[in-house]
């Protein structure tokens, strides 16, 4: 069974590109050797990933991901089961929010993601992905 799993996270200190890549290459390794699509998406201070897979090894690397030290409080927004991958092109595709867009700073009172719905995110996350800004991409 396939499921579809989105989080969201906050950065532990500053989101260098040295961090990113780190998580941006163990996704990419692992997710292509267990059958996992997604999307990391990358913002002020936090992370929105949504994973796509099997149940049981998503369910795995969420584990992980709970004890990873580069974030924390990691909040599970949206689970479940689908049909089809919604980002079956991509290990990991990366997304990096602008810093002058108003909506992606947490400081922004009308964009807290940690109180937006996780099908108002997942819907950011097509848009964002349908105008280009994906970066970094593994083909599946």
């Amino acid at each position: 069974m396939l499921i579809r799993m989105l989080y969201l996270s906050r950065s532990v200190g500053p989101q260098t590109t040295t961090m990113t890549s780190s998580i941006l290459a163990s996704a990419q390794g692992f997710n292509s050797q267990n059958g996992i699509t997604g999307v990391l998406c990358q913002g002020q201070g936090f992370f929105i990933q949504a994973l796509e897979g099997e149940r049981g090894v998503v369910n795995r690397l969420y584990r992980k991901i709970l004890q990873d030290p580069r974030h924390h409080d990691v909040d599970l927004l949206l689970l479940d089961d689908i049909e089809q991958r919604r980002f079956g092109r991509w290990s990991m595709a990366h997304v990096v929010l602008s810093e002058r867009d108003p909506r992606v700073q947490m400081q922004h009172p009308d964009f807290d993601p940690y109180a937006t719905p996780g099908r108002v995110l997942l819907a950011r996350l097509d848009e964002l992905i349908a105008s280009g800004h994906p970066i970094k991409t593994v083909v599946a």
